[in-house]
């Protein structure tokens, strides 16, 4: 099939010229937003009289073409390219421009109450914000919930707690199920939290701020169209100056997203440990089986969504490096790193999104208790001699623990040796109700 017209222009053919270095684009979220915002603005400055209406219209429909994605090859230049998204700005007019005709103008009429200040980081938010709350918000809650049945399903189940990967009084698999329920339910608030700023967008503010060429009531209309169409929610900045001059409430949320990608690294460690053996390892889950561990060990099953998991977090915190440095350099009234913060945040929140859905589907879905591994793991810590703190002391339980340990023996048979009652041992020496405490603590 022949190659489809050439709709941009001049200037991005520039700037692909300019810019030939890593072959990765913008983001296509970002530039269905850039449509989305023109074409709203098409709309608002046609309600305004400052457009013609059929000039308007014609605008307003390419650029929800634009929007669509039908057209996403018209944009390559790269996503390292000048710090403010001014070549992708200017793609965006040029396409939109070359769709409508009519005599439309890329910067006169397409780009009509904008810059590419106010308008790049506008589409940056909005598609941060769209993503989060339509894929990673509900892929987290589909996490909770996985993580929230398997929590009633193994609340029965006692086996040894541990502290510095040592040994410590027994808890409950639930308890544990239950915990990671908790650390998922407290990510995605934190992301919600960050949210509120991040869709105070700064359209409106045009090259500095001070909303030079813009109409007073263009931004706020523009913002009432995109609500309406996009069933978001979308503020107004909290200062005009605030919110031209830095990327912070980006940095937030890419804070948050981190403190996700912290959570779920410490559960998939958990995980794979618990679920390590099957015979040398600690031997308390298993994972689902899911395609051979090895090429060349007979058998061997690996811990293989944890590991995906694992790798996925440590790109999340990366990126979140990455924009936090481009988050602290921006000067005066503008930021010039919102390409790279929009390349790594959108990457971060897609990310967590499938891998958040994967987790549940492909791996905490399908654990089932090793109630002998899970058994064993609770007899055989002596951590339990805490429960005798109170009757026998600490010094003379310690004395017990250090006996057993050191011989190998039960705990029972050298507690009872040391003169310890046997029915006040048995009524201490309560595993369940010593893990019920835990939690009633």
């Amino acid at each position: 099939m022949p190659p489809k017209k050439r709709l941009y222009g001049g200037e991005t053919a520039k700037a692909v010229e300019n810019f030939p270095i890593s072959g990765e684009r913008v983001p296509a979220e970002v530039i269905h937003w850039l449509g989305r915002i023109k074409g709203a603005a098409a709309r608002v400055n046609g309600e305004l009289g400052l457009l013609d209406p059929k000039l308007a219209e014609a605008i307003s429909a390419a650029g929800d073409a634009v929007a669509s994605g039908a057209h996403d090859e018209q944009f390559p230049i790269d996503v390292f390219q000048t710090g403010s998204g001014t070549s992708s700005n200017m793609n965006a007019n040029e396409v939109i421009a070359s769709l409508a005709g009519g005599g439309a103008h890329p910067n006169d009429h397409v780009n009509m109450g904008q810059s590419s200040n106010d308008v790049f980081p506008s589409a940056v938010h909005l598609a941060a914000v769209d993503m989060a709350t339509n894929r990673l918000l509900p892929a987290l809650r589909r996490l909770e919930r996985s993580f929230g049945r398997k929590a009633k399903s193994f609340d029965d189940i006692v086996k040894a707690g541990r502290t510095h990967l040592m040994d410590a009084v027994p808890v409950t698999l639930g308890q544990e199920f239950a915990g990671y329920q908790a650390q998922v339910a407290l990510g995605r608030e934190r992301i919600e939290a960050a949210l509120v700023h991040v869709r105070q967008i700064p359209l409106g503010g045009t090259a500095t701020g001070t909303g030079l060429n813009t109409h007073p009531k263009f931004a706020q209309g523009v913002r009432r169209v995109l609500a309406k169409e996009s069933k978001l929610k979308i503020d107004a900045p909290a200062h005009p100056f605030e919110a031209q001059g830095n990327r912070d409430s980006l940095v937030e949320l890419s804070g948050a997203l981190k403190v996700v990608a912290v959570s779920l690294t410490k559960i998939a460690g958990d995980l794979a440990l618990m679920g390590s053996g099957p015979r040398a390892g600690i031997g308390e889950l298993f994972l689902p089986e899911l395609q051979k561990g090895s090429s060349i060990m007979p058998g061997k099953v690996n811990p293989v969504i944890p590991e995906v998991v694992l790798q996925v977090a440590a790109q999340v915190i990366g990126n979140d490096t990455a924009i936090t440095i481009g988050g602290m350099q921006g000067q005066f009234e503008l930021n010039v790193r919102i390409p790279l913060m929009a390349r790594n945040l959108l990457q971060s929140i897609s990310l967590l999104s499938t891998t958040s859905v994967v987790f549940a589907e492909k791996c905490v879905d399908g654990i089932k208790a090793n109630r002998a591994g899970t058994d064993r793991s609770a007899g055989a810590t002596l951590a339990v001699a805490t429960a005798l703190n109170p009757v026998i002391g600490y010094d003379r339980a310690a004395a017990i623990v250090k006996k057993a340990a050191d011989s190998g023996r039960p705990l029972r048979d050298v507690a009872l040796e040391e003169g310890v009652d046997a029915e006040l041992f048995d009524d201490a020496i309560d595993l369940r109700r010593i893990a019920a405490g835990n939690e009633a603590a």
